[in-house]
């Protein structure tokens, strides 16, 4: 790969796939290797999927780009499909083409709607790759949530709480990653988001919640905020709900809509609302509901999590996260992780390399043989890398 800029930080540790389907990629020697980090956890319903293929490659075949002026029935198809799986039957939604642009767009209609500047944000969140959220160092209200971890009130939340009466007045927008807090598998408390929601939307703010990691099934849910009791404004949806194609969805409530009406906003982008990636989207929710993958992510959560925190033993395996098939092990320090890391990969298994921690996120057709052969696979690396 001399050619190709690698600007990611990670290590090409298996430099020519050539061939992917269901659980598994391939390499040119013909190794096969578990995915369990579903590409960079975007294959929600498994690689190289069959049906998807048919209806991408119908849309192909027909119309997979339109212009401005005229549009196409799989539009609306899919517009309605998103729209129903995420409760906001009255509501609108844009396809775009990555999760860093719903998000994006979402801030702007929210700034336009309010009139205010300031963004919030949990302080430990990633929001995506664009500059208006990368740099947070002026137009952001970051709230650092470590306290709440060890307060003795984590399940009730104090409205009257001093971290809560810092939030400003003049917050456009609350955006809320419920769950994978910049790669590590973090759960804010459910009462702390309710406050927080609470006093932003009491002041005239938005509720954007970004669903790229956690939307389409990954947390046993269809979203991640639906275990949070909220009601957003905006939701931002990439990854899984394009199957590896570079899809996205900003989605709007039926309330934003009609501010809309009275108060007009402009945004166009050459790929924006493509049948192409509608027809991924559309056939994406086809292939979960008549699969059903949501259940099968969160029964597969259930068997896998035990499994994955006894290991925990305070020598190389510090602390295990998950919610659905949504997983962090926190190591004992970088090197190990990272030859852990290693090793599986050795193994034919994929997971997430993240520092001091390493992820699980693998396709939500992941059966129990499958969890079975990587607890095993991981069991017999930890032995390997126990002191003697």
């Amino acid at each position: 790969m001399d050619h190709v800029f690698q600007s990611t930080g990670h290590e090409l540790k298996i430099p020519n796939i050539v061939d992917s389907r269901g659980m598994y990629v391939f390499d040119d020697q013909g190794k096969q290797y578990m995915d369990l980090e579903s590409g960079v956890w975007c294959i929600s319903a498994g690689h190289n999927n069959p049906r998807i293929n048919v209806a991408m490659i119908q849309r192909i075949g027909t119309l997979m780009h339109a212009g401005f002026c005229y549009s196409s029935e799989i539009l609306e198809e899919a517009a309605q499909a998103v729209l129903k799986i995420l409760g906001f039957e009255d509501g609108k939604c844009v396809f775009l083409c990555s999760g860093s642009e719903g998000i994006e767009i979402s801030r702007q209609i929210s700034k336009h709607l309010t009139g205010k500047s300031l963004s919030m944000t949990l302080h430990d969140s990633y929001l995506g790759s664009y500059a208006s959220v990368t740099d947070r160092s002026k137009g952001w209200f970051l709230f650092n949530w470590d306290a709440c971890k060890t307060c003795d009130k984590i399940d009730s939340c104090d409205p009257s709480c001093r971290l809560l009466k810092e939030i400003p007045k003049d917050v456009a927008d609350f955006v809320f990653e419920p769950g994978s807090s910049s790669g590590f598998v973090r759960f804010p408390p459910k009462a702390l988001i309710q406050n927080i929601v609470a006093i932003v939307r009491g002041n005239g703010g938005k509720i954007v919640i970004n669903e790229v990691t956690t939307g389409v099934g990954r947390t046993g849910k269809w979203f991640g905020y639906q275990h949070y009791g909220i009601q957003p404004d905006f939701i931002a949806i990439g990854k899984g709900i394009g199957n590896g194609y570079p899809v996205s969805v900003a989605a709007l409530s039926k309330p934003i809509t009609e501010e809309l009406e009275e108060k007009p906003f402009h945004y166009a982008q050459s790929h924006q609302n493509d049948p192409l990636g509608a027809s991924a989207a559309n056939a994406v929710i086809k292939e979960i509901e008549t699969k059903g993958l949501i259940e099968n992510a969160e029964r597969m959560g259930r068997l896998l999590l035990p499994q994955l925190e006894a290991f925990v033993d305070n020598e190389i395996v510090l602390e295990v996260r998950g919610r659905g098939l949504m997983f962090a092990v926190d190591m004992i320090d970088a090197e190990t992780t990272n030859a852990v890391y290693s090793d599986l990969i050795e193994q034919g298994y994929i997971v997430g390399n993240r520092g001091t921690s390493f992820r699980i996120d693998p396709p939500l057709i992941v059966t129990e043989e499958d969890l079975n052969g990587f607890i095993e696979a991981f069991k017999g690396v930890l032995e390997a890398r126990r002191p003697r």
